[in-house]
Protein backbone atom coordinates (compact mmCIF):
# COMPACT_ATOMS: atom_id res chain seq x y z
CA UNK A 1 0.00 0.00 0.00
CA UNK A 2 1.63 3.40 -0.40
CA UNK A 3 2.02 6.45 1.61
CA UNK A 4 -0.34 8.17 -0.41
CA UNK A 5 -3.36 5.48 0.76
CA UNK A 6 -2.58 6.24 4.27
CA UNK A 7 -6.29 6.44 6.19
CA UNK A 8 -7.45 4.52 3.09
CA UNK A 9 -6.40 1.22 3.41
CA UNK A 10 -9.91 -0.68 3.31
CA UNK A 11 -10.50 0.60 -0.07
CA UNK A 12 -7.92 -2.15 -1.61
CA UNK A 13 -10.14 -5.17 -0.71
CA UNK A 14 -12.90 -6.12 -2.79
CA UNK A 15 -15.50 -6.63 0.15
CA UNK A 16 -15.63 -10.50 -0.45
CA UNK A 17 -13.88 -11.37 3.07
CA UNK A 18 -15.13 -10.46 6.18
CA UNK A 19 -13.93 -8.97 9.21
CA UNK A 20 -13.43 -10.89 12.23
CA UNK A 21 -14.82 -8.99 15.35
CA UNK A 22 -12.58 -10.85 17.76
CA UNK A 23 -9.15 -9.80 15.18
CA UNK A 24 -10.05 -6.78 14.73
CA UNK A 25 -10.83 -6.21 18.71
CA UNK A 26 -7.19 -7.61 19.14
CA UNK A 27 -5.48 -5.08 16.67
CA UNK A 28 -6.68 -2.59 18.21
CA UNK A 29 -5.94 -3.62 21.85
CA UNK A 30 -2.06 -4.34 20.49
CA UNK A 31 -1.58 -1.73 18.00
CA UNK A 32 -0.15 2.11 19.34
CA UNK A 33 -1.20 5.01 17.93
CA UNK A 34 -3.12 3.03 14.88
CA UNK A 35 0.18 1.33 14.29
CA UNK A 36 1.75 -2.19 14.56
CA UNK A 37 5.35 -3.66 14.03
CA UNK A 38 5.64 -6.24 11.57
CA UNK A 39 6.68 -8.12 14.92
CA UNK A 40 4.09 -7.50 16.52
CA UNK A 41 1.92 -8.65 13.70
CA UNK A 42 3.33 -11.78 13.32
CA UNK A 43 2.87 -12.34 17.48
CA UNK A 44 -0.72 -11.83 17.21
CA UNK A 45 -0.95 -13.81 14.29
CA UNK A 46 0.62 -16.77 16.25
CA UNK A 47 -1.43 -15.79 19.38
CA UNK A 48 -4.69 -15.88 17.16
CA UNK A 49 -3.57 -18.78 15.04
CA UNK A 50 -4.21 -16.78 12.06
CA UNK A 51 -2.36 -16.57 8.95
CA UNK A 52 0.02 -13.25 8.69
CA UNK A 53 -1.54 -12.60 5.49
CA UNK A 54 -5.23 -12.25 7.59
CA UNK A 55 -3.74 -10.23 10.12
CA UNK A 56 -2.52 -7.98 7.15
CA UNK A 57 -5.98 -7.95 5.53
CA UNK A 58 -7.39 -7.12 9.50
CA UNK A 59 -4.59 -4.32 9.90
CA UNK A 60 -6.49 -2.79 6.61
CA UNK A 61 -10.11 -3.05 7.98
CA UNK A 62 -9.18 -1.29 11.12
CA UNK A 63 -6.90 1.45 9.07
CA UNK A 64 -3.86 0.34 11.09
CA UNK A 65 -0.67 1.25 9.87
CA UNK A 66 1.99 -1.76 9.21
CA UNK A 67 5.78 -0.70 10.53
CA UNK A 68 9.18 -1.53 11.05
CA UNK A 69 8.84 -4.67 8.57
CA UNK A 70 11.54 -7.42 10.36
CA UNK A 71 13.34 -7.22 6.92
CA UNK A 72 14.16 -3.76 7.06
CA UNK A 73 12.20 -2.69 3.90
CA UNK A 74 9.88 -0.10 5.22
CA UNK A 75 8.36 1.65 8.02
CA UNK A 76 11.41 3.23 9.65
CA UNK A 77 9.90 6.72 9.56
CA UNK A 78 11.05 9.15 6.84
CA UNK A 79 14.14 7.18 5.07
CA UNK A 80 11.09 4.55 5.00
CA UNK A 81 13.84 1.65 4.60
CA UNK A 82 16.84 0.73 6.58
CA UNK A 83 18.15 -2.15 4.92
CA UNK A 84 21.44 -1.12 2.85
CA UNK A 85 23.30 -3.48 -0.01
CA UNK A 86 25.38 -6.17 1.43
CA UNK A 87 29.26 -5.44 1.19
CA UNK A 88 29.81 -9.09 -0.09
CA UNK A 89 27.41 -12.04 -0.17
CA UNK A 90 28.58 -15.53 0.83
CA UNK A 91 28.28 -17.91 -2.03
CA UNK A 92 26.00 -20.30 0.78
CA UNK A 93 23.59 -17.78 1.18
CA UNK A 94 23.60 -16.53 -2.76
CA UNK A 95 22.72 -20.11 -3.75
CA UNK A 96 20.08 -20.43 -1.07
CA UNK A 97 18.25 -16.91 -2.24
CA UNK A 98 18.43 -17.91 -6.00
CA UNK A 99 17.31 -21.69 -5.35
CA UNK A 100 14.01 -19.82 -3.46
CA UNK A 101 13.56 -17.62 -5.97
CA UNK A 102 9.62 -17.47 -7.90
CA UNK A 103 9.62 -15.83 -10.54
CA UNK A 104 12.61 -13.78 -9.92
CA UNK A 105 11.39 -12.93 -6.69
CA UNK A 106 12.19 -13.70 -2.96
CA UNK A 107 9.05 -14.21 -0.89
CA UNK A 108 9.23 -12.79 2.72
CA UNK A 109 8.24 -16.37 3.74
CA UNK A 110 11.56 -18.00 1.68
CA UNK A 111 13.52 -14.77 2.55
CA UNK A 112 12.83 -15.83 6.78
CA UNK A 113 13.08 -19.57 5.81
CA UNK A 114 16.67 -18.64 4.12
CA UNK A 115 17.70 -16.72 7.15
CA UNK A 116 16.26 -19.67 9.59
CA UNK A 117 18.50 -21.91 8.21
CA UNK A 118 21.58 -20.52 7.44
CA UNK A 119 21.52 -18.84 11.48
CA UNK A 120 21.54 -15.36 9.88
CA UNK A 121 19.61 -12.04 10.98
CA UNK A 122 16.33 -11.55 8.69
CA UNK A 123 18.32 -8.37 7.67
CA UNK A 124 21.25 -10.02 6.25
CA UNK A 125 19.38 -11.95 4.10
CA UNK A 126 17.62 -8.66 2.75
CA UNK A 127 20.47 -7.32 2.49
CA UNK A 128 21.88 -9.93 0.48
CA UNK A 129 19.27 -9.17 -1.92
CA UNK A 130 19.78 -5.59 -2.06
CA UNK A 131 23.36 -6.34 -3.04
CA UNK A 132 22.21 -9.41 -5.72
CA UNK A 133 19.00 -6.92 -7.22
CA UNK A 134 16.56 -9.50 -5.80
CA UNK A 135 13.61 -8.08 -5.12
CA UNK A 136 11.31 -9.60 -1.82
CA UNK A 137 8.02 -10.35 -2.23
CA UNK A 138 5.58 -10.63 -1.21
CA UNK A 139 5.28 -9.87 2.03
CA UNK A 140 3.61 -12.08 4.45
CA UNK A 141 0.83 -9.30 6.10
CA UNK A 142 0.81 -8.27 2.19
CA UNK A 143 2.36 -4.81 2.23
CA UNK A 144 3.54 -4.22 -1.20
CA UNK A 145 0.33 -5.81 -2.99
CA UNK A 146 -3.48 -4.65 -3.49
CA UNK A 147 -4.31 -7.47 -1.34
CA UNK A 148 -2.24 -7.35 1.83
CA UNK A 149 -1.71 -4.51 4.59
CA UNK A 150 -0.88 -1.23 4.65
CA UNK A 151 2.40 -0.13 5.02
CA UNK A 152 4.56 3.21 6.33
Amino acid sequence: MTHDMRGHYAEKHSGKQAVDPEVAAAIRRHAENGRMSCAQAHRLSKELKIEPGAIGFHLDMTETRLTQCQLGLFGYGPKKKIVQPADEVGEELEHAVKAALEGGKLSCKAAWAVADRLGLKKLDVSAACEKLGIKISPCQLGAFSGGGSSQT
